[in-house]
């Protein structure tokens, strides 16, 4: 099954315990996605979508099962190592765009990598270069309040590549936007994954934007229930 695969999750399990009640989120589910595909994970409120995103990103640790990215086994990481991790080769776009109000569109773009330990001057460069590819060049010095909800998420998106990551998970990303500024955010990441291979995982309730994807994950009551057709095969790099 994960012959060429970049993400492979196996006999998944992430269960809540909130102290009243214990809620089974992943109940063994199993995916893999391949290098350069584009995936997007569908099905109804409280059916697990978010969790296996966190799950599969490390955000969250797992009950039971293995996840690997690109053959390393995440539970072996530490804390740190998976936060380098992220910050290196992962990148995230959330409905809620996550931006701080007190900083500029280049100065949100550039926190990333300056955490990350890049020099000031080239993570200017990287940030002007992430804007000026999402079309926001003239708007670098504008805080998120002077920008539009499609403008904001256009930083969340160029903040998320700026590290040039292998893979890039989307929580809703047009969860937020109307259809208009929706169909544009999808034809930017279509364009992004098209032209620098970069793995998309996305969480959508939205039938447009799981149209765009290469294949389609749906999910109900923690388990995987149509994986679609895989795009990758055997082997593929």
């Amino acid at each position: 099954m994960n012959g060429g695969a970049l993400i492979v999750g196996r006999a998944v399990y992430k269960t809540y315990d909130t102290g009243r009640v214990k809620v089974e989120a992943l109940r063994g589910v199993d995916i893999a996605v391949a290098k350069g595909e584009m995936v997007a994970v569908m099905g109804p409120s409280g059916c697990g979508k978010t969790t296996l995103l966190n799950c599969l990103s490390g955000l969250d640790d797992i009950e039971s099962g293995t996840i690997t990215i690109a053959g390393t086994d995440i539970a072996q990481m530490s804390d740190r190592e998976k936060t380098r991790y992220r910050a290196t080769r992962m990148g995230f776009i959330f409905q809620s765009y996550n931006l701080l109000p007190v900083l500029s569109a280049q100065e949100n773009v550039e926190l990333p990598l300056l955490v990350a330990g890049v020099g000031s001057r080239e993570a200017r460069e990287k940030a002007l270069g992430a804007l000026e590819m999402v079309g926001l060049s003239d708007w670098r010095d504008h805080n998120p309040s002077e920008l539009s909800g499609g403008q904001q998420q256009r930083v969340t998106i160029a903040r998320s590549l700026v590290n040039e990551p292998e893979i890039v998970w989307g929580d809703e990303p047009t969860g937020n936007l109307d259809s208009e500024n929706s169909a544009e955010i999808m034809d930017l990441l279509c364009e992004l994954n098209a032209t620098n291979g970069q793995t998309f995982v996305i969480v959508t309730h939205a039938d447009d934007v799981a149209a765009r994807a290469d294949r389609i994950v749906r999910m109900r009551d923690g388990l995987i229930v149509d994986d679609g057709i895989a795009t990758w095969t055997a082997g593929a790099q």
